[in-house]
């Protein structure tokens, strides 16, 4: 019994010593590659600026919804500056006329997702 608790104290003891280690991990490749993908692209000079305002129906949520949209359209090459407004159910986009249509625009709207769910409606 002594030989017992004297075995389960002595590895309980050395869990703590080798798990309390004050060691930095390293990155791993998901965070190097989340790390890039979050990295904002560098601002353009756009030659053709023009601003196109739509409406996009099947918004749900303004962080699941909205912000995926917002964060696919400010993606795009020839983007100046893209946001989502839930509450009024509207995109607006800043962009270059040179390298994008607004036709391109509500494609990226309406493949976000599964593809069917998000559908622009309007534009003005």
């Amino acid at each position: 019994m002594n030989f017992t608790k004297s075995l389960l104290t002595l590895g309980m003891a050395s869990t703590l010593f080798f798990s309390c280690k004050d060691t930095a991990s390293k990155p791993t490749t998901d965070d190097t590659k989340e790390a890039a993908a979050t990295e904002q692209k560098a601002p353009t000079v756009a030659a053709k600026p023009e601003t196109a305002t739509f409406k996009i129906d099947g918004m749900t949520c303004s962080m699941g919804c909205a912000k995926t949209i917002e964060k696919e359209l400010a993606h795009m090459n020839g983007v100046q500056k893209a946001t989502v407004d839930f509450d009024k159910k509207e995109a607006t986009v800043e962009f270059d006329a040179a390298v994008l249509t607004p036709e391109k625009l509500f494609a990226t709207v309406e493949a976000t997702g599964d593809g069917t769910t998000y559908k622009v409606v309007t534009n003005k």
